[in-house]
Formats: C-alpha cells, structure tokens, sequence
C-alpha cells in the first residue's frame, strides 16, 4: 500500500539532544537508544472515519519523535498498518451500503490527503491488513507450533497465558482487563473460551463477509495479530517505540507485544510503549457512535489553513486528554498570521536561544507547548523591537533560522 508524500525537512546546523519518551510500562520517562536507525510503529486507522481530529494528534505526536529523532541526528525506520478489513468497516460499510473496499480505499486516501496537508511525516512502510495476511498465517502457526493458540468452532484463539509477562505493557489488573475487553473488540462471553480475554487470531469464513484461504480453513485476520506480524517483520523485535492512542494500551497492545514475544521467546516487541492522550468534543471523547468528530478534510475544504489546525493540536501535550473547540481554531489563525508577520521581516530577535529551546523541549517527552511559548517570547520580542526601532541591533539572519526550526522540529511552515 503507497503511503502520501513527506514534506522537504530542513537540515538544522543545531542537533537536537537525544530523545526522552513517556513510558507506559514504567510509567515513567525512558532514554530512547536506538542501535543504527529508530525503529518506530504506530498502530494505523482502521478506514471508515477518516480524518476526525483524534486521529491527527495522535498521528502528529508520533510525527514529533521522527522529527525529535532526526534533530538528535537519527535515521528514522517508520511503520505504520491500516486495518483495511476488520468489523468495524464491515458493518459501516453494510450500514451505508458501500462495498466495504471501496469505503477502505476511499477513506484511506482522505488521511493520506489530510496527512500531507498537515505535514506528517510518511511513514517508510505503509501496510494494510489486508497485504499482510501471508504473515499473519505465518505469525499463527508458529504460536500454533508453541502451544498458543486453540480452536473454538472455526475460529482461532490465541491463549493469554501462554505469555508469562501478560500484562506487562498496561500493567492493569485482571479486573481492569475484564471491564473494557468487551468494548474494545473482545469477546469475553464466547463460549469455548479457555479465558475470557482470550483474543481472536483468525476469523473463521462467515456468509457475506470476505475471507481467504490459510492451512486453518478460509477466514481472515484478527486484530491484534495483525500489527504484531507487520511490525516483527519490518522493523525485528525490540524496536524502540511502539505507539498509538490511550485507548490501544489494552488490548491491542498487550496482545501485540504478547503474541510477538511468544512466537519468538527472549525476544522482547518493543523497547518502549508511547500513547498519546484523547482529544473530546461537546464534552465527550470523539467517536462515531457519539456523532462529536470535528474532520481535518472539513476544516481543509473550508479554507481553514492546515497550518492552524496543527498548531491547535501542538498546542497540548501529547499525552493529555482535552477537548477541541472553534475558538482554539480561530486563536491558532490569528496567531499563525502574527508569527508569519514577524517572520517576513528577515531581522529579528536572536535565534539561537530559541532554536535551542525548541529541540529541547521536543527531546524532552515531545513537550510541544513549551517549545510553542519559546516561539511566541520570541515573536513578541522582534515585533516589540521593529515598533521601538530597535530591528538595526538585531540577528540580521533571525527569522530564516526559527522558520527553519518550526518547519524541521515542528512541522509548521511559515
């Protein structure tokens, strides 16, 4: 599957320091180390609601730590799935009566469109469910080999307990599992089950629903192997960052990390998990069952300018839950017009202390906001000093080198 274009990065004389990230295992931060290139996988949509507004800052925090890595002098190997065939696109797709892969296609194209508007970096292997199924029955039958998966019907179930180390990326409880498995894709009341939170590898056929051939009868993948087979086969194990939104911490990535660390003992998924915050509207988390999405491809065709609409999403943290709202837009306007004011002027405030505080800020948990307000000290500070008459004594070069910095460390081009 093609991912979108990346956009030119410039290269900073500046390095970035090397990169600290919020752990969701230790619950703390942890020093990415990566051996040769940063290994980087982030959990991709599943196409039937393209492109509301908690996809794109989860999309974009994950586009900071490529910059972050590359700022600290990193190559970046990126990794990202679409699940292109699962129930939730069956049953939009029969609910507006589509053919489910032309919903997938069209709804795939429209965040490649809003990704490239925004800026994001492509990922270097862009991989749909669909293409991957050879390694997801490859995946299986080597937990199959080990014991881990069993049978129930024509379905296939991989079995929790085969990993010594279940729950170790949520660090939750069983209780906690057993409260969201459910509504998070899991069948805890399946009977035939040897544990409720048992997961779905391979679908067995079921009418009207597409399927296709394997060794355990025609069928088709579950999800959470299915990012455990393209991530292990593109990037190894032990990766460095394994990332997506809050709501993926369980079950998809305790199943993930699970079935890859079974399927290929001592071997550790990935070396750290990142999970950006939800992002609410009308006061609940955006969903399609709510009816709350606010969709970068409606804000685009209203001549919003996707430069704004990012800087909205810079403006929190990546790791907080908060809830978008139209002023937010229509600050981010009238500040992107105020910073590109100060910007035109060639001559500015010195720029090295603010290029400085950028790449930290970013290398520091992609603490965006804070990079956000050294910008803005240095806005007011060059503006402040055209109206003063004070530009003659300032950086001739000021503003080449912040665009230059806003653009590579943070993907807005002024």
């Amino acid at each position: 599957m093609r991912a979108w274009s990346s956009p030119d990065v410039p290269q900073l004389t500046a390095s970035g320091p090397a990169v600290r990230i919020h752990d969701t295992t230790t619950g703390g931060p942890v020093l990415t180390r990566p051996e040769g290139p940063a290994r980087l996988y982030v959990c991709g949509i599943t196409p039937y609601d393209a492109t509301h507004m908690g996809h794109a800052a989860t999309y974009l925090a994950f586009d900071l730590l490529n910059r972050a890595w590359r700022s600290a002098g990193h190559e970046v190997s990126y990794v990202q799935n679409v699940t292109d065939v699962d129930d939730p696109l069956l049953e939009r797709a029969d609910k507006v009566n589509i053919d489910w892969v032309e919903l997938a296609e069209r709804e795939t194209e429209l965040f490649r469109q809003d990704m490239q508007a925004l800026r994001v970096l492509a990922p270097d292997h862009y991989i749909g469910a669909v293409e991957s199924i050879p390694l997801v029955i490859d995946l299986i039958t080597r937990l199959l080999e080990r014991g881990a998966v069993y049978q129930v019907e024509t379905d296939l179930y991989y079995s929790v307990t085969a990993d010594p180390d279940f729950g170790g990326v949520s660090g939750w409880t069983r209780d906690e599992m057993l409260r969201v498995f459910g509504e998070r894709g899991g069948d805890p009341d399946r009977e035939g089950k040897r544990d409720p939170l048992d997961c779905i590898v391979w679908r067995g056929e079921r009418e009207g629903e597409p399927s296709w051939d394997s060794p355990f009868g025609p069928g088709r993948p579950g999800w959470h192997i299915e990012c455990a087979a393209i991530a292990t086969e593109h990037l190894g194990a032990g990766f460095d960052v394994q990332g997506g939104g809050s709501d993926l911490i369980f079950p998809h990535h305790e199943m993930c990390a699970g079935e890859a660390q079974v399927a290929d003992p001592g071997q550790r998924f990935a070396r750290a998990y990142a999970h950006a915050g939800m992002v609410a509207y009308d006061g609940e988390k955006m969903s399609k069952s709510k009816g709350n999405l606010v969709f970068v491809s409606a804000l685009r065709h209203s001549d919003v300018d996707p430069m704004a609409i990012r800087l909205v999403l810079l403006r929190h943290h990546y790791r907080s839950d908060w809830e978008w709202t139209d002023d937010q837009l229509w600050n981010a306007v009238d500040t992107v017009d105020l910073w590109r004011k100060a910007l035109s002027l060639g001559a500015g405030a010195p720029a090295a202390p603010v290029v400085s505080a950028v790449l930290t800020a970013l290398a520091d948990d992609l603490d965006a906001p804070t990079a956000l307000v050294a910008v803005q000290e240095w806005v007011a500070s060059t503006l402040g000093d055209t109206e003063h008459g004070l530009a003659d004594a300032s950086d001739p070069d000021a503003a080449a080198a912040v665009r230059q910095v806003l653009d590579a460390a943070l993907g807005l081009a002024l």
